[in-house]
This record gives structure tokens, sequence and C-alpha cells, in this order.
């Protein structure tokens, strides 16, 4: 059976390739033309608003050939033989100025969001003609894709600039961290097709089309996702999917060996990337045992207790404070909802209680994003205030009491992506609302 099921995802992967020569190309230019969509907009709604509220007058991104940095696609692309610079000026008015200096290329000219691509340009020359207060460049000691500098190129900008220039660098974080996270339509259309995606994949690998109780191992579900990445062109939010089985003493293994049998609980976290976008969500699944037709009664209850969790999520979350103000609201009114709020993650005690954590955080161009976080792990940017358009990843963990375990708690994992408009919580794609079953 397993030589049957390898031989049939063999012949479906060499079938998507053999479809793409004409289909591809056309793909390929329709991403693009998406992606330059995506760009125009953001540099022309959002840039000049986190520029404005961050006092940044100059922000200077750099990259070298075989180094291009974590803002690479959200800037153009473009190549750079030896060291490149994508500039933006607050000049005044509702635009920005932008401008490529040593970098270029023939899809970055014809996306046309630049003001001028050139191969070469006197750098400081450029900037004191501009004469900037402050010059934001990519450093933080918190958030990654807005720590693109290494230390020598900011020895080269320090170099190159000279006083008074090099003494008025200081960090874009914040600009960086607006910039990605405020959404502009084409950029939240695209982000629920690549929800979608993630979905469909996901709810597929949980079904007895890539299951057979007995002899699918774990390691099997997580390979045919990625296989499904590679005949689609998608990215990988966090690399492996995460196919899991949680018993009893919790999760027991994780993409490995171990065959999928009767009455296993699965889940899957993972995520797909798709126009410099990546999602993050979570699967469940249950395994029938002879003469079932549906979870145990336990399980099924614990499932329902963390629906009624993320209800009161959706119904609590909003735009306009921060991040840790939202993470206090929510606790009371889930505790007010009649839940336990756990101290420390997967540390239950032995009441009769559904002892609850939450995680939302910030989702977009990775799978953890970089805008507000209402997440624990994501202390400093806790304190950014959630702006209407943010993608919030609507995590959390509720642990229910089940006879069929002998007591112990039932971990359920939700996570579904979402946006924060004005009127609160918009779901993306189809959120999960039932444990899957496998036969």
């Amino acid at each position: 059976m397993v030589r049957r099921l390898v031989i049939a995802m063999g012949w479906t992967f060499v079938a998507a390739l053999a479809a793409q020569p004409e289909a591809g190309a056309q793909e390929a230019r329709r991403r693009w033309e998406k992606m330059c969509q995506i760009r125009q907009e953001k540099f022309d709604r959002v840039l000049p608003e986190v520029m404005r509220e961050t006092d940044i007058d100059m922000w200077i991104t750099m990259i070298k050939e075989g180094n291009f940095g974590p803002l690479y696609e959200d800037l153009g692309r473009g190549y750079a033989g030896s060291i490149g610079y994508y500039i933006f000026t607050d000049r005044g008015g509702d635009r920005i100025e932008r401008v490529a200096i040593g970098v270029t290329g023939y899809l970055l000219e014809q996306c046309g969001v630049y003001d001028q691509v050139v191969g070469s340009m006197d750098l400081r020359e450029f900037v004191a003609e501009r004469d900037p207060q402050r010059i934001g460049v990519n450093m933080s000691h918190n958030i990654g894709a807005a720590d693109g500098l290494s230390h020598t190129g900011y020895l080269h900008l320090v170099s190159i600039l000279g006083d008074p220039y090099a003494s008025r660098l200081v960090s874009a974080e914040r600009l960086i961290s607006g910039f990605r996270s405020r959404r502009v339509a084409s950029e939240i259309v695209a982000f629920g097709e690549a929800g979608e995606m993630s979905r469909e994949i996901a709810e597929r690998a949980f079904s007895n089309e890539i299951i057979t109780p007995g002899v699918t191992t774990l390691e099997d579900v997580a390979w045919w996702m990625q296989d499904q990445l590679l005949a689609r062109g998608l990215g990988s939010s966090f690399d492996m999917p995460s196919v899991y089985i949680t018993g009893p003493s919790g999760i027991e293994a994780t993409s490995t060996d171990r065959i999928i049998q009767r009455g296993d609980l699965l889940m899957i976290d993972w995520g797909v990337g798709y126009l410099n976008l990546y999602t993050d969500m979570k699967r469940i699944a249950y395994v029938l045992r002879a003469g079932e037709t549906k979870p145990p009664p336990g399980i099924q209850h614990a499932f329902d207790r963390a629906l009624e969790v993320r209800e009161v999520m959706r119904r609590t979350i909003t735009a306009g404070v921060t991040g840790q103000e939202m993470l206090d609201r929510l606790n009371r009114a889930i505790a007010a909802a009649g839940f336990s709020i756990m101290e420390t993650f997967n540390q239950t005690t032995d009441d009769e209680s559904t002892e609850v954590i939450i995680g939302p955080h910030s989702v977009g161009n990775t799978g953890h994003g970089i805008g507000p976080s209402i997440a624990f792990f994501n202390p400093l940017r806790l304190q950014f205030e959630i702006q209407p358009t943010n993608l919030f990843s609507i995590e959390l963990f509720a642990y229910t009491p089940a006879p069929e375990w002998g007591g112990r708690k039932v971990r359920i994992p939700l996570e579904d992506d979402a946006i924060v408009t004005e009127r609160g919580v918009e779901w993306l794609y189809p959120i999960n609302q039932r444990i899957l079953l496998i036969k």
C-alpha cells in the first residue's frame, strides 16, 4: 500500500510538472503583475503614513550581491552587481520619492514603482541634496525582518555618508513593522488566495485520499504536503509541516515515521507562501475506530469548548488599542465566559475546568509577522497599536478533560488567519469548524 501511495504521488507530481510550460509562463506573469500592484499601492498608501508617524525623512535599505536581505521581495527585487540601495525620501506632499541606486533589472524597471532606477550615483551627494534629519536604516534588536543591515553594511554607510548624515542614522524598526503589517486591498485578496490554498491542502492531507490507517506515517503526510507546494510553486511558512499526534500524555510524535493508527487524534500546523505572503493555520482530524462514525464524545466536547473560546476572541478583538491592552481584555472576556486562564503554555492542572492560553499574532509576509501582536511571546510588539487592515493569526489552545483519556485533558489548538477592520475580526477563508474524520 505504501508503494502504491508513493507511485500515485509521484505520477501526480510528474503530471503537474508536465502541464507547467505553457500555463507556467502565464502564471509567472500573472503573479508578477499582482506583486507590482501590491507594491505600487503600498508605496502610495502606506509608506507616507508610516514614515511620518515614525518621523523618518529618508529610509535606506541596502543590499549586496548574494545578500539581499528580508525586504527584497517587498521592495521589488532587481540585480545588484555589488552594493545597491532602495531609497525613500519624504519631500513633502502626498507622495514619497522612490529611487533605486545600484539595483537594476528588467522586471524592476517594468514594474514602474520607482521614480529612478540607476546603475550608479554618488550616495552622499544624493543624500546631501535632500538633507534628511532622520535616516532610517534596517537595524533592530527584536524584529528580524527589520534587521537586514549587516555590521559591515552599517560601517560602509557611515563611511560613505560622513558627517553630519552618519550621525542621523536611526532604526527603521517601527517604520518597517507598519509598512509590512498595514494592508492594501490587493494584498488582502492575495492573502485570501494563499489561505484558501493552505486550507485545501491541509484538509486533503487529513483524508482517506492520503491516509490509510495502519499504513501511512506522519512523515508520509508531511512529504505529500511538501510535494503539493512544489507542484503549485508555493513556499512554506515553517519548512516541514508539523503533522502530529496528541494523546493523553501530550504530543506523541511530529512528522516522523510513526504510523497513523485508529483512535489517533491528528493535528497539522503549517502555512504556505504565495506572492510574498505567508499563512499560519491548523487543522484537526480523528481516525475512526471500527464501528465509530464520529469522534468520541469527550474529544468532540473539547473541540466544541475551543470553538466557544474562539468566538469570544472574534467578538472581542478590535483595532485602536495596543496588543497588551487587547491581550488583557481577551483574558478577562475568556474568564468571564467560564474558562480558566493558563499561566504557562502546555502546563495544565488536574481540575475539571477548560484551561486556555491564547497567542493571536501578526501574520503576513512571514508565518509569524512583524506587526502588532496580541501574543505573550512577542513582548515588544505587544506595545504596538492594532491598526485596521492588520492581519492576525487567531490562535488559541484549550485543554478540556475527557473521560476517554482517563480524565486527562485533550489539547485542542485552533488557528486561522483573519483581518482586523473597523468592524473587528473578519475571516479571510472558511475557518476550522469541525474535526475531520478519517475512516
